[in-house]
């Protein structure tokens, strides 16, 4: 579907939210003026976004139904205009009670002006990395992703340019295809000037530990370019007990889903072959930080997981793998994994419009740290790990 077609399907959803969200943004900044930390500079990197061609494919996936864990997720975002009243299910497997707030997202992710940007600056959040929002165009038949793939980061890198000190960002591709996906990352670092990689973890139900997908790995070490590993529902072989009770998504199978990714690239060996490779994870590390001693007791080399691993799991911590605090705002465990990662394995993040900005913010501005730790969190780390100008 062509980029005006779309944009007249989704422009009255659009309309509807983004009046009160603007007011309310301005409001907040008045709010916010005497108590923020306005000279932090604050670099939020997992904050996402949408262009109207895929929020339209996403609709199309939702209405022909299926087993895809994801529709869960995508049914309430896109499969009814905000205000409208989305029905019941008797079937666990289907999303009832859609309330307002999560049906107000699909505004905010199609947006960068004025909403996104009223937000950040009532709150004095200085750069938004953006991402294109899960599943990406994982979920999407081959080509179609292929070809959305290149549109949104064609629409991305517009947006940056526009807005070069307030937006930079990460590119998706089509691991559905390894060859054209490393084309098309070379082709966003080299000709985009984009900041990185986006990938919605697993794809047709493989991780990127399968060799299939090493030319993307290999795609993201020669361009010293980062990965950012984010989320998606569980895949179909680990599905069925995240169907019940609503845990398919952010209060659980997010994070089980994407450590699990993260522990089959360590005990793979994968990232022995690829020792440069820069991984990126959210939501203070989906818990992963802190069973890493017990991993080092079961994971080193020679151990009972560690038949193929060179080093001990905490080891790639230290050398290939970077947290961010998304979704996370707690000022304990954000010590912990200070403690047990190090200060310049950590990055602050919002997972804007998922989170609420606000308390993102005075999370990070009120977190018990060193000031040489809260500038490292807050933009420092980013800006060299992403090669973001200071």
């Amino acid at each position: 579907m062509r980029r005006r077609t779309a944009l007249k399907n989704l422009s009255s959803l659009a309309a509807v939210a983004i009046a009160p969200d603007f007011v309310q943004a301005k409001e907040d900044r008045l709010l916010n003026t005497h108590t923020s930390k306005q000279s932090l500079r604050k670099i939020a990197t997992e904050e996402a976004f949408t262009i109207p061609e895929i929020a339209t494919a996403y609709k199309e996936i939702v209405h022909k139904g299926g087993t895809n864990l994801d529709l869960m997720v995508l049914k309430q975002i896109y499969d009814a205009p905000v205000g409208q009243s989305a029905g019941s299910s008797a079937k666990n497997n289907d999303v009832s009670n859609r309330d307002k707030q999560t049906q107000s997202m699909l505004p905010k992710l199609l947006d960068f002006d004025p909403i996104r940007l009223a937000d950040m600056d009532a709150n004095n959040v200085t750069m938004h990395l953006l991402s294109l929002t899960m599943p990406g165009v994982q979920i999407l038949e081959k080509s179609q992703a292929i070809d959305l793939a290149q549109l949104a980061n064609d629409r991305l890198s517009e947006v940056i340019k526009q807005h070069p000190t307030r937006f930079a960002g990460l590119a998706c591709f089509a691991p559905q295809d390894p060859a054209i996906a490393a084309k098309e990352m070379q082709r966003s670092i080299n000709n985009l000037k984009l900041n990185g990689f986006i990938v919605n973890s697993h794809t047709n139900n493989l991780y990127l530990d399968d060799p299939r997908f090493f030319p993307i790995l290999e795609a993201a070490e020669a361009l010293d370019a980062p990965i950012y590993i984010h989320p998606r529902a569980p895949s179909d072989g680990m599905a069925s007990p995240f169907r019940d009770y609503r845990i398919e998504g952010a209060a659980w199978g997010y994070g089980v889903e994407t450590s699990t990714h993260i522990l089959r690239l360590i005990f793979s060996g994968t990232l022995d072959r690829f020792p440069k490779l820069n991984i990126v994870i959210g939501h203070m590390g989906e818990a992963l930080p802190f069973w890493l001693w017990r991993l080092d007791f079961m994971g080193a080399p020679g151990a009972r997981a560690g038949r193929k691993n060179a080093l001990k799991p905490s080891e790639y911590f230290q050398r290939n793998i970077t947290i961010t605090t998304s979704g996370v705002e707690d000022p304990s465990a954000l010590r912990f994994c200070i403690d047990k990662i190090g200060v310049d394995r950590i990055m602050w993040a919002i997972d804007y419009p998922y989170q609420p900005t606000t308390p993102a913010v005075s999370f990070i501005e009120k977190a018990p740290l060193t000031e040489t730790e809260r500038e490292k969190i807050a933009h420092g780390n980013a800006e060299r790990i992403f090669k973001i100008k200071p």
